[in-house]
């Protein structure tokens, strides 16, 4: 069987869709193929002028608007000022392995970024959505000993690769009850998850593990990272699908529709942290 790419992708012409975090890397790559094939992009960035370089001179409908998804003010001033049909959302930004740090909202950086930010932002912009929620998250998820009642680090002592790993299991739980609620809703939008293996990209580059700069050779280049999440964004696949390389260990390789760890598919877990997040963001209760 042809292995999926980029030229693979369907026409999609009239589609609206918006990926966060995509002034750079894998979220970047996405934006420019979905423009290059019809969709009207909407790149939602922390520094707009940033991104409107990053999409200077490329063919295709380009919308830069701001959006800082670790301040909850941002994510929601962005969900407020949206009109008209959301066809596919992207939750693609993120960084890795970060130190400690608070937002304004009092919330862990680098738990905010990858996961409550992307869990309130999809909720506000569920009254849009016609197609699918994509979630970008980790091979890493499958590490993580994520604790529910502290998924914000407030009582343990904050390891960063420990909360990557944490944030990333909470996006994989975060879909499957996404898309429960969906489904007993009877809502036709899907939710469904990506990750690109390892990628060699400016998120990994500066973590102390430092796989890119001593394995670059057998990792995923941008191109080949955001396979997985055009695939996601665009396949007909069921609902809570989870796509990631085929290659050996989902590192490298073209987009295959794989499992999560055996973690990412327990219901209770995954309702129980969306009523934790919830009660913390006091977004989410009544969704879907």
């Amino acid at each position: 069987m042809a292995r999926w790419t980029a030229a693979d992708l369907p026409d999609l012409s009239g589609r609206t869709v918006l990926v966060t975090g995509a002034g750079s890397g894998i979220g970047l790559v996405a934006a420019r193929e979905l423009a290059r094939v019809g969709a009207r992009v909407t790149l939602g960035v922390r520094d707009v002028e940033k991104g409107r370089r990053a999409v200077a001179g490329m063919p295709g409908d380009f919308d830069v608007r701001h959006l800082d998804v670790a301040d909850l003010r941002s994510v929601r001033s962005f969900a407020q000022a949206w009109t008209g049909p959301l066809d596919i959302l992207v939750n693609n930004a993120g960084v890795m392995d970060v130190p400690a740090a608070r937002t304004a909202d009092g919330l862990d950086v680098q738990t905010a970024t990858n996961y409550t930010g992307p869990f309130v932002l999809t909720n506000l912009l569920l009254p849009y959505l016609t197609d699918r929620v994509v979630s970008v998250t980790s091979q890493l998820h499958r590490r993580s000993k994520l604790d529910v009642d502290d998924f914000d680090w407030r009582a343990r002592r904050y390891r960063p690769m420990k909360a990557y790993q944490d944030s990333k299991l909470a996006l994989v739980l975060f879909s499957l009850e996404l898309q429960r609620r969906l489904t007993a809703s009877g809502s036709p939008v899907r939710s469904v998850l990506a990750h690109p293996g390892i990628a060699t990209t400016s998120l990994a580059a500066h973590s102390s593990a430092n796989l890119v700069n001593r394995f670059a050779f057998l990792l995923n280049d941008p191109e080949h990272g955001a396979l997985p999440t055009l695939y996601a964004a665009t396949q007909d696949l069921p609902g809570n699908a989870f796509v990631g390389p085929d290659g050996l260990g989902g590192i490298k390789g073209h987009p295959a529709v794989r499992r999560p760890a055996k973690v990412g598919l327990d219901r209770s877990r995954a309702t129980a942290l969306w009523q934790a997040t919830a009660a913390l963001t006091g977004v989410g209760e009544g969704a879907a």
